[in-house]
């Protein structure tokens, strides 16, 4: 017997960092995803394969019920390890999914390069938790850590507004298509970026007047998904990527990297990484290819 289970992918236009405090967050669930596949084994074990988006494998290993029961202490973190927690985790909120059986055979498929830091971690999370029938915000809680933004994208098909209210998610799935999105573009960075390097960054950095900056950020979020023109939706980004900008004391990735860009730059995400969101007039692929950035997805491409 065999049984699929699929997660999206995910991407932060606004809340970056602000939303592990309660600010609300604007994310959108993209066309990417990863599947997770599971069939009976045997041996008291799961036959783990993860392939990559062109099906090569990049993770390979077989993991003994007993290491997931266990999860014996490391002392380097490497995928299997990452794995055996999150399994472990899973099992301490639902022993039956290993009680039950004689073994698995897992596999999991991404449909997006790993490298683009669309949700590789996210996606399987949610995956096993839908799996393991178990709440991927809990276990989310209990391996990672994080938002958890990326689970609700994970589990939705449209755009979402996202916050945490006494640490639990609130997910308000919301209608955002303007007459503009021919206008929007991602480009990939070239460089993954480590959520929980930034994360760590924006905890040491964290000033006194939080409150303020979440009170800020939910203004400007309002404003941008009830843009109603191109240039007020740029205006509204701009906007948002300053006050940011002064929260985390970095440059924005346009004053940084695109100076001479005509149109807007936003980080996604975690700053200096991965995708970026392009606001435009003119098509941007000339200006990016000629600079060496060749992964350029149209917001159609990219979004669900």
């Amino acid at each position: 017997m065999k049984t699929t289970f699929y997660s999206n992918g995910k991407l932060l236009i606004t809340g970056e960092y602000l939303v592990l405090d309660g600010a609300k967050a604007f994310a959108l669930p993209t066309k990417f995803g990863q599947n997770l596949i599971v069939e009976t084994g045997s041996n008291q074990e799961i036959q783990w394969k993860s392939y990559n988006f062109d099906e090569k494998i990049w993770f390979e290993d077989t993991i003994s019920f007993d290491e997931i029961i266990n999860n014996p202490p490391t002392a380097t973190e490497t995928v299997k390890t990452t794995l055996v927690t999150i399994l472990h985790e899973a099992y301490q909120l639902n022993p039956a999914f290993l009680n039950n059986t004689e073994g698995y055979k897992v596999t999991t498929e991404l449909t997006f390069p790993k490298n683009w830091g669309l949700g590789t971690s996210s996606t399987l999370l949610n995956n096993i938790a839908q799996w393991t029938q178990i709440d991927a915000f809990t276990l989310l809680k209990n391996s990672f850590g994080g938002s958890g933004y990326d689970i609700a994208c994970a589990q939705n098909d449209t755009p979402i507004i996202y916050r945490l209210e006494n640490n639990l998610p609130i997910v308000e799935p919301i209608l955002f298509h303007p007459d503009f999105t021919q206008n929007i573009h991602f480009v990939y960075l070239n460089k993954k970026q480590s959520s929980k390097t930034a994360i760590n960054a924006y905890y040491n950095n964290k000033n006194n007047h939080l409150a303020k900056n979440i009170i800020d950020n939910d203004k400007i979020t309002n404003a941008i998904i009830n843009s109603k023109t191109l240039i007020e939706f740029a205006r509204n980004l701009e906007n948002h990527e300053t006050h940011l900008s002064d929260i985390l004391e970095l440059q924005t990735i346009k004053e940084k990297a695109f100076p001479d860009f005509n149109g807007v730059i936003k980080s996604l995400g975690a700053w200096g990484g991965d995708f970026v969101m392009i606001v435009s007039k003119e098509n941007p692929k000339e200006y990016f290819s000629s600079r060496g950035y060749e992964t350029i997805l149209s917001y159609d491409e990219m979004i669900l």
